[in-house]
């Protein structure tokens, strides 16, 4: 680990250097690219040069007990080290955790697509619901977000809609909520106080580039109509609203968000980029690991995550156990707690992983 430690502050050390040549300052490209290998690097050496510290300030403490001190003063020495080696302690623990392999989508923008699944209109409103929800959290970490395509229901729900968010790391925090969203709550078209449950399905795409999928133009149809808003009132009189079918998958992607036909094309091709990445991805790890299954899920959409019990003020998520009493702080876009638990488990995982 300690080798591998060394190579990185080497390698963190170099780029300091180049970042400081006038003919790299000068390449906007080169600038770009060693900044970002940069930053990526900079957690792991800072909490490598403070473990570094330690343990020199352990060995100076050790040393002083050697020499004659009074009682005080020893005391004093001892309950340095012990401060120190536990210090040590988590500092080992966390340098092994910033040495697991990262996701390469991690910094990715991503597309985020809410439909609604059983529970017919509830479950439309709901799916409103988690829109407003992630549209918040997105604005708590400072990210830009924008509807790509949206399907309303005419009492201000969505059968389906489609939301790009944009802001380094999202896909890292957000590639969780894949899957199965229930909740349980009296709807406001119940007349007799009786709770329902309605499930909406949850799919995280990172955004991909051009190269990373290839997309054939003989493999695409693509149809134009009339964009629609709210309640299926037109508000578009010109064809500007897109739609492509990739033949080979059935895959279906539309955009009627821009008044510009060719604008709409180009955030549906990004769509439909990030819908094949994921199901080549996903087909490739059911052929690589057909047997194991993570403890925070497989990101497949069927599968049930998370629970919001109103009446108990509840939600659940059902890959890790974890229950948090405050609903309407989540549904306001409060999510850091949740995910923070999701993201112990994956390095968990991955940990045991390791060292198995």
């Amino acid at each position: 680990m300690f080798d591998r430690l060394e190579s990185i502050l080497d390698r963190y050390t170099q780029l300091s250097n180049w970042l400081c040549d006038p003919e790299i300052v000068s390449d906007p490209e080169k600038l770009k690219k060693f900044s970002k290998e940069q930053s990526d690097l900079t957690e792991t050496v800072e909490a490598y040069k403070a473990y570094k510290e330690a343990q020199e300030r352990l060995a100076e403490a050790k040393e002083m007990l050697q020499e004659k001190l009074d009682d005080e003063m020893r005391d004093f020495v001892k309950g340095e080290i012990e401060e120190l080696s536990a210090n040590i302690g988590d500092l080992e623990n966390q340098l092994q955790i910033l040495l697991l392999p990262k996701d390469p989508n991690d910094d990715k923008n991503v597309f985020l697509e809410i439909r609604a699944a059983a529970g017919g209109e509830e479950a439309a409103l709901f799916a409103a619901r988690l829109l407003r929800m992630y549209t918040r959290f997105a604005e708590r970490n400072g990210w830009k977000t924008e509807i790509i395509d949206a399907n309303y229901t005419d009492i201000d729900g969505f059968r389906q809609v489609t939301m790009s968010i944009q802001g380094r790391g999202a896909y890292s925090k957000l590639k969780f909520e894949s899957g199965t969203h229930r909740v349980q709550r009296v709807p406001v078209t119940e007349s007799g106080g009786r709770i329902h449950t309605s499930t909406v399905t949850v799919a995280v795409l990172p955004e991909v580039e051009d190269i990373e999928v290839e997309i054939l133009e003989k493999d695409i149809r693509i149809d134009t109509f009339c964009s629609t808003g709210p309640g299926g009132q037109s508000v578009n009189t010109t064809q500007s609203a897109v739609r492509i079918t990739h033949m080979p998958t059935g895959i279906v992607v539309s955009c009627q968000d821009e008044k510009s036909q060719l604008k709409n094309r180009d955030k549906a091709m990004k769509v439909l980029r990030a819908r094949l990445y994921e199901k080549y991805e996903m087909e490739q790890k059911q052929e690589l690991d057909a047997n194991r299954k993570s403890q925070v899920g497989t990101g497949d959409r069927s599968e049930r995550i998370r629970t919001y019990n109103f009446p108990q003020s509840r939600v659940t998520d059902h890959r890790i156990g974890f229950t948090t009493h405050r609903i309407e702080e989540v549904l306001d876009g409060d999510l850091s707690e949740i995910i923070q638990n999701l993201i112990v488990a994956e390095r968990s995982d991955l940990l045991a992983a390791a060292e198995a």
